[in-house]
């Protein structure tokens, strides 16, 4: 039953039976998929809670230590064999999965929602964010491109060539709980690497359905297993990820600080590691921009999500001659923002993911006030009717300095520190004056200062943006940021490359035996 039967879609309870009917959860679900789903008697459970009430969505049974070796084995298997498949065949593949995904966007969808909170419309648009990059994906399959190079030697040809890791982690944070999967995954595997999934335990039943459902398509097409998953308590699966050399390459999304130790795990046995890490990401508000348009953007940009996106914005730059006037329409924007159960018809702001992150809101707004900063709206834990068991606050507005230490410092939560410039040269001082580089935006209908933003003494983000919010990213394009963010790049443009490596190749046709550089070496 691809689509979940529900009647009600505001009605929690109703929700969630509907959605795991559609997509076969249980009470208790096996976290451990090596080829084939691990029983769950006698394993060690985790209860996955939903932040929407605090109830229990279902157990899962983890996977530990000594399953380890028999998922790497696995793994490396159903490389051996899906390598050997010609790219154009391994894109069809994935063009199946994309089209069996398409049948679970409602229920997938809502189980995103159920699981981390986020609106139905965020749900879906996460899988239909699967979907899409599948199409890349499939294009990508015929567009593994080397490239030909002018040989200084005569009768000689030469080239560069890619080919597959062989098996690649991929570790995925709670609020984008399939997606950033997916982006990994799919690219990676239409190149002919086999991928292992550690996802946050906040998420693991979007993590089990999403595993059921893509590798269902290969059990029907009689192929290995190439998206293999580890749920586990926390780190167990992801250490060993870390340090094993049979891991050529780790893509790990997450805090700066757990980033930091998958980096120096990976480096220190010369291993590849991608890192989307903490993003600082401020929008700049010209007394040129389109007012409507930029107060759209950065309340989209500073709420989605509850504030729980790598590129949620959490600094708003604004030009002195338009603040007061800007900081008022944004007052009341916050004021009537909708906050609750993201299934009800109009709430935009849905509960943060636990108790913890509510805790991180708290101490990082008062922490404002001690450094002298000034709350505009917000600074308020919610305890919702029908809800008491879930995870909500006000979004807050914190007028402040450049130099707070905790401005200077991302804290996944709805908190946007609002600050004033007199010129643009300043402006950029101040967006640039942090340790992450994730994403930025600039909100102006001047073609000098757009262009000044995008120059190289603008911003130094790995995501730019004019006109429209720091939050949200098209397929097509590379999505990755700089400094603390970790450099990585996945999803769109040549990021494939990531996931393959560079052979060049050099062929001799003729009858003798020129040397490069011409060096001579008579025997």
């Amino acid at each position: 039953m691809p689509f979940a039967t529900i009647r009600d879609e505001t009605n929690f309870d109703e929700v969630k039976a509907g959605v795991f009917a559609a997509l076969g959860l249980k009470s208790v679900n096996s976290g451990l998929y090596d080829g084939v789903w691990a029983e769950t008697a006698g394993r060690k459970t985790i209860a996955v809670h939903s932040p929407i009430n605090g109830e229990k969505l279902a157990d899962v049974a983890v996977a530990g230590e000594a399953d380890y070796e028999r998922l790497i084995g696995n793994a490396w298997d159903a490389y051996s064999a899906w390598s050997r498949v010609p790219a154009p065949k391994r894109g069809e593949v994935v063009r199946a999965i994309g089209d069996r995904l398409r049948k679970y966007v409602d229920s997938l969808g809502l189980l995103v929602s159920l699981e981390v909170g986020k609106t139905p419309s965020e749900g879906k648009g996460e899988v239909q964010e699967m979907i899409d990059i599948g199409d890349f994906a499939v294009g990508l399959s015929r567009q593994l491109y080397g490239v030909t190079i002018a040989s200084e030697r005569p009768e000689h040809r030469l080239y560069e060539q890619w080919h597959p890791y062989g098996v690649v982690g991929v570790i995925t944070a709670f609020n984008f709980p399939c997606a950033v999967w997916s982006w990994n995954a799919l690219i990676a595997s239409v190149i002919g690497n086999v991928v292992i999934w550690k996802p946050s335990p906040n998420a693991a039943l979007t993590a089990i359905a999403t595993t059921n459902i893509v590798n269902g398509v290969l059990d029907e097409m009689g192929l290995p297993p190439l998206f293999l998953l580890a749920v586990d308590e926390g780190r167990t699966i992801g250490e060993k990820l870390s340090h094993d050399k049979r891991i050529p390459l780790l893509s790990f999304t997450g805090s700066i600080r757990t980033g930091r130790r998958v980096a120096q795990a990976v480096s220190a046995r010369l291993g590849r590691s991608l890192l989307e890490l903490g993003g600082n990401n401020a929008a700049i508000v010209t007394a040129k921009a389109d007012p409507e348009i930029a107060l759209r953007g950065v309340a989209f940009g500073a709420l989605a999500t509850a504030g729980q996106r790598c590129t949620t914005t959490r600094r708003l730059i604004l030009q002195e001659s338009i603040y007061d006037e800007f900081v008022d329409k944004l007052v009341r924007a916050y004021e009537t923002v909708k906050v609750g159960n993201p299934l009800e018809p109009g709430v935009l702001v849905g509960p943060l993911i636990n108790q913890y992150a509510v805790m991180a809101y708290r101490q990082a707004i008062q922490r404002a006030v001690d450094e002298g900063g000034r709350v505009l709206a917000g600074n308020r834990v919610l305890t919702l009717p029908g809800l008491e068991g879930g995870h909500y606050v006000a979004p807050a507005l914190v007028e402040g300095m450049p130099d707070f230490e905790i401005v200077c410092e991302e804290t996944f939560a709805p908190i946007l520190y609002v600050l004033k410039y007199r010129e643009l040269d300043e402006a950029l001082a101040i967006h640039n004056s942090v340790d992450q580089g994730l994403s930025s935006a600039i909100f102006s209908t001047d073609m000098r200062e757009v262009e000044c933003f995008l120059s190289v003494r603008g911003s130094d983000c790995g995501l730019a943006n004019v006109n429209t919010g720091t939050a949200g990213a098209e397929i097509g394009g590379a999505f990755g940021g700089e400094k603390e963010t970790g450099g990585g790049r996945e999803s769109g443009s040549d990021s494939w490359k990531v996931y393959a490596r560079r052979q060049t190749v050099t062929i001799n046709y003729g009858e003798s035996l020129p040397l490069a550089q011409g060096v001579r070496f008579d025997v």
